[in-house]
């Protein structure tokens, strides 16, 4: 196949990328490159890899790229209520209005594969399981934003939309703010955290993981079109506390402080069933601690970091 990734030098996307070419496809990446990262670097000798530097919200662009594909996967997009709500503007232009256009520019033929988040399943009491029928309320602009992406995205023929637990593990064109991620950083660095709202639940899932669920997509579309599936690690719905406790196994000396001192934009506190996405032949498998021990040798090559998303 001959595969679209907007925002494919980010965090997932340059991870993706990678994983898409070793499944034998050829890959067109456009990014903004508002972050100056060279993330793509270890793909360029790849023939079939063509990077093309530009704007979501260009037209023009984004309709050229459009007509030389067979499969979209919009990844650009301002990530994580901070990050939207200090921009609401450019937040509701790229994550929902390009979303629109790329949409709009396709053919009924062309598949695309949009990632949403599940924290569109926004306030819930983290006792019962969310699932694709699980009504959406977003509270935050970034959750509204992604669950109007998708309202799209599943409108039109040949869809495919997966909402993506946070997500952890390392990356050419790493983020150390998702959860997992940032906790495992500051074990290894400041050798302590200060938790708030320890007892709120979410669902992790590896990054390569991620980008094995994206080709899994790709293969079986056919079955798999018109339909959101929830995709995490069914291993992995932990509470913040619960969390901190795994990743201090892995670092010792590791200080938890818990004390409400802040909130979640998102207020995400749900557990999630994975069950349609494994009923359609996908089960992630990387584990928590594998993606701990990963990171703490990761953070171990650093002292200092320009690794965020802001």
């Amino acid at each position: 196949m001959k595969v679209l990734v907007t925002g494919g030098a980010g965090y997932l996307g340059s991870v993706l990328c990678g994983r898409l070419l070793e499944a034998g496809h050829s890959v067109t990446v456009l990014d903004s490159f508002m972050f100056g990262q060279t993330s793509l670097f270890h793909l360029c000798a790849d023939r079939r890899l063509e990077i093309v530097r530009g704007d979501v919200r260009d037209e023009p662009t984004v309709g050229r790229l459009v007509k030389q594909c067979d499969v979209v996967i919009p990844l650009a997009a301002l990530v994580g209520a901070p990050l939207c709500d200090r921009d609401p503007h450019a937040a509701t232009a790229v994550n929902r209005d390009a979303i629109r256009i790329v949409n709009r520019l396709r053919s009924k033929d062309q598949l695309i594969v949009y990632p949403t988040t599940n924290s569109g399943y926004g306030t819930r009491s983290g006792a019962q399981f969310c699932t694709e029928d699980t009504p959406l309320e977003p509270i935050s602009l970034y959750g509204r934003t992604k669950v109007e992406a998708e309202e799209e995205v599943l409108g039109s023929p040949n869809s495919i939309t997966l909402r993506l637990a946070t997500v952890f593990g390392t990356s050419p064109r790493m983020r150390i703010d998702l959860l997992v991620n940032h906790f495992v950083y500051a074990a290894v660095t400041d050798r302590y955290i200060v938790i708030f709202e320890k007892d709120f639940k979410r669902n992790y899932i590896h990054i390569r993981d991620v980008a094995d669920c994206f080709e899994h997509c790709i293969r079986n579309q056919e079955r798999m079109v018109g339909r959101p599936y929830n995709a995490g690690l069914d291993a992995a719905n932990l509470s913040k506390e619960e969390l901190a406790l795994t990743v201090q196994k892995h670092v010792p000396g590791f200080y938890i402080h818990f004390s409400e001192v802040g909130s979640d934009p998102d207020k995400r506190n749900y557990i999630v069933s994975n069950q349609r996405l494994r009923d359609a032949g996908f089960e992630a498998k990387r584990t928590l601690d594998e993606g701990i021990s990963e990171l703490v040798k990761a953070y171990g090559m650093m002292r200092k970091t320009v690794f965020g998303n802001c």
